[in-house]
């Protein structure tokens, strides 16, 4: 093993997590202090009413005026190196606190944003976008001025596709409303809103007071009570109910209502990877990750076998199915989330999700309790290191399992490592991060920087392929900088061996990075080279030991060498291919 270190000892406050699942804490109005708002002061204002304490981003010409504006207010503005990261580390912000805001210039900062905001938006992530954009009387003679491409209302047209909701600033008699619409939006749906503001719109005041709207939406009494009644009595003919608790049960703050209604009825749970921890993997009543062949066989044949599989807040998309290799029956399935409601093949419409599983915890049933054999819960694995044996997959996430605890939270990345993390056992809520819908590589060094600066109680174990870290690891010096200390783990396994198994070729190739020397690059932190699984142990302690900066493991494995979750996966599709 090799090991280098020094180390930063600057730290920052210690933050608590939060969930933005309910109105502002504040009414804020068309005054500021006695002074009358402008469209600048308020946006902030309205950013700190709903518990925004930090924002990411990198500044430009046609945004100086607004980060000034937010270098003065209790807002923390935390630099990153690259926009996309800066989205990534929103998201990342976002999951754990329940709203996150990255803030950039025109075009070459909004258009750069544009991947990790769209994952965002697939996967429910409530991120608010703001941009700085040319003045409105800069463009009455359609100059060619820098960062425009086409029309000036090009980004804007672009975040239309990926954002739930967009407005331009430009009007000071509108865009106190509009703001209020957006953010309303983006904490309604979980789902990221774009505000573009115009560099001589910043310090426009308010022309008439203006107060928010703060009343919520409400279900449709009658669907809701009708989709309740339906539900129960599904639920009360089963023989053989189960949960399977999803990622919307996260972003609505949810989880105590799943855990109450599964505990009253005493009716077995299972997560999707996307949703993984939203249900602690210690609770009597939970059964593991399902998703297909990817998930433990027993697992899958238990739900499969249920004639009443109750999916709440899951999105089935085809990783939570594991590449369709999931097979529930419609008909015997409550399906609800923030989108849609369905209950066997009658679909209910107005109903709110959050009103849907309230309510179903408070109706009175008569529910079988369904047995769980001993072999579908997760059960312990016998960890033995053999110091000269070469490190394997299988055995890398064995020892991260020996190492997870509720001050940790897990930050994984797509391919393998995503896979593998399945069989991790994660006892607490919100503490695992994944792209596992949109699955975009470069996720996991910038979100994990985002989940601790929005609690930095906890300590991220960032799990990332080679690949990935070749893309986004030079966000490890934003964490330098702040005094953060996570765990970053590098499956250095020479490629992209995920798509090996689907067309090998020399594509798959990458650089051979010594990826633990990324410590004498930043400047600070440990850096660790692993090969055996003597290596791995005392790599990992020292980690662990190292509280006061990162850490850096760079653990070789074979290119063909795969998670147990793959390989379920590669041996099922074998069979039905």
């Amino acid at each position: 093993m090799a090991a280098r270190k020094s180390i930063s000892k600057s730290k920052s406050d210690s933050n608590q997590s939060r969930s933005t699942n309910k109105l502002p804490t504040k009414r804020a109005t068309g005054k500021n202090n006695g002074k009358v708002h402008t469209i600048g002061s308020y946006l902030i204002q309205r950013l700190e009413d709903y518990g925004l304490r930090d924002l990411f981003g990198i500044p430009g010409d046609f945004v100086l005026q607004f980060y000034g504006m937010l270098e003065e207010s209790p807002i923390r503005v935390i630099g990153t190196t690259r926009e996309d990261n800066a989205g990534y580390a929103a998201d990342g912000y976002a999951r754990v606190n329940g709203l996150g805001a990255v803030c950039v210039t025109y075009c070459v900062g909004g258009l750069s944003l544009c991947n990790s905001i769209a994952g965002a938006y697939a996967e429910k992530s409530p991120v608010i976008v703001i941009s700085g954009a040319p003045g409105m009387s800069e463009r009455e003679t359609d100059p060619l001025l820098h960062h425009r491409v086409k029309d000036f209302h090009t980004q804007r047209d672009v975040f239309e596709k990926i954002t739930v909701a967009t407005a331009l600033l430009d009007d000071p008699i509108t865009a106190f409303q509009e703001i209020d619409r957006c953010l309303e939006a983006c904490v309604k749906y979980k789902r990221p809103v774009y505000l573009e503001l115009p560099r001589d719109c910043v310090h426009k005041e308010a022309v008439i007071p203006h107060i928010p709207n703060d009343k919520q939406p409400t279900s449709n009494k009658h669907a809701l009570r009708e989709s309740l009644v339906e539900a129960a009595e599904l639920i009360q003919a089963a023989k053989k109910p189960v949960i399977i608790a999803g990622v919307e049960v996260h972003r609505f703050g949810l989880r105590e209502e799943v855990l109450k209604f599964a505990e009253k009825h005493k009716i077995p749970m299972c997560a999707t990877i996307l949703g993984k921890s939203v249900v602690s993997e210690s609770h009597p009543l939970y059964l593991g990750v399902y998703e297909g062949a990817m998930g433990r066989n027993e697992v899958q044949r238990y739900v499969e076998d249920s004639d009443c599989v109750i999916l709440l807040g899951t999105f089935m998309t085809d990783i939570n199915l594991g590449i369709y290799t999931a097979h529930l029956d419609p008909g015997k399935c409550i399906y609800a989330t923030s989108e849609k409601l369905r209950i066997s093949y009658h679909h209910f419409h107005d109903v709110i999700f959050s009103d849907f599983v309230q309510e179903l915890g408070k109706q009175k049933m008569k529910v079988v309790v369904r047995k769980i054999p001993e072999k579908v819960r997760p059960h312990t694995v016998d960890y033995v290191v053999k110091p000269t044996k070469l490190v394997t997959t299988k055995h890398l996430f064995e020892s991260i399992n020996q190492i997870l605890s509720d001050e940790t939270v897990v930050v994984t990345d797509v391919g393998d490592c995503l896979f593998g993390a399945v069989d991790l056992m994660i006892s607490t809520h919100t503490k695992f991060l994944s792209p596992a819908y949109y699955t975009s590589m470069g996720f996991a060094i910038p979100a994990s920087l985002g989940a601790q600066v929005a609690n930095q109680d906890l300590r991220p174990i960032v799990l990332v392929g080679d690949g990935a870290f070749q893309m986004t690891c030079l966000e490890l010096s934003t964490a330098l900088k702040l005094g953060f200390n996570p765990i970053v783990i590098v499956l250095n396994n020479k490629g992209y061996t995920t798509e090996r198994f689907l067309q090998e070729g020399p594509f798959n190739d990458i650089p051979d990075w010594k990826y633990h020397n990324i410590t004498d690059l930043i400047g600070g932190g440990w850096g660790f080279e692993v090969s055996t699984e003597g290596d791995l142990e005392k790599a990992i302690k020292a980690a662990l030991a190292n509280k006061d900066s990162l850490s850096v493991i760079n653990v070789h494995l074979e290119p063909t060498d795969v998670s147990p979750a793959l390989t379920r996966l590669a041996d099922k599709m074998s069979k039905s291919l």
